[in-house]
């Protein structure tokens, strides 16, 4: 408990503001601080949260919410995968129970201290729920706070986009990131223009991404080609 409890606060801190922020938007959304807790508790996911939360402020349906939720997480099967090598021996239940406090942050922290230090399971999993319990607490605090909070002040409204900024340029390592990229930016305009809803974030994500992948493909035959040369 003392082991994943220490290596799991710097989490912590860092969530703390963004679950700030994320219940504001949230109570501003027009979700009730049990709501958003309930919200955290079943979802447990920053960036899908965030933005469900600005489609259900848009009016958006079930479905388009769901099918863009489900997309941004579709990073987890990937690091599930590599988690997978040091929880071979879990029975079904503590893998469930793990799997499910699986973020980013967690990932992160959890496979360098797999690789460089003894560490197990049991660790692993103090680490990821008590940074579960760190983002709950801190999405339910600023519920309430939102209620007392303008819609506007203090740039509030820019919390979304600007975190989503932040994410895009953390990601972008090469002149294929920034062409996928702009490709998305492109194609979700063009159909938001052209088709009613907010399905178009899903469909410009999977054309964009799919685009990306044709592009990586020909960027390596050509170089191969070029080495042949």
């Amino acid at each position: 408990m003392k082991d994943g409890i220490t290596a799991a606060w710097p989490i912590c801190v860092g969530y703390a503001p963004i679950g700030l922020a994320f219940g504001v938007l949230a109570q501003k959304a027009g979700l009730s601080p049990g709501e958003i807790g309930l919200m955290s508790l079943l979802v447990f996911a920053g960036s899908a949260q965030f933005i469900a939360v600005s489609m259900i402020s848009s009016g958006a349906a079930a479905i388009p919410i769901i099918l863009t939720t489900f997309t941004v997480n579709l990073r987890h099967l990937l690091m599930s995968s590599s988690l997978a090598v040091h929880l071979q021996r879990l029975n079904a239940g503590w893998l469930s129970l793990y799997a499910y406090g699986v973020t980013d942050e967690s990932f992160a922290l959890n496979m360098t201290r797999f690789r460089e230090e003894p560490w197990d399971w049991r660790r692993a999993l103090v680490l990821n729920h008590t940074a579960n319990l760190a983002w709950i607490f801190s999405t339910i605090i600023g519920g309430y706070g939102g209620q007392f909070i303008p819609a506007g002040a203090f740039g509030i409204d820019y919390a979304l986009p600007a975190m989503f900024i932040c994410l895009l340029v953390l990601q972008i390592r090469g002149s294929l990131y920034v062409a996928v990229a702009v490709i998305a930016g492109l194609l979700a305009v063009a159909c938001a223009l052209l088709f009613p809803g907010n399905a178009y974030i899903v469909a410009a994500t999977a054309a964009a991404a799919t685009i990306g992948v044709f592009m990586r493909k020909w960027n390596g035959k050509t170089s191969k080609s070029g080495e042949t040369l």
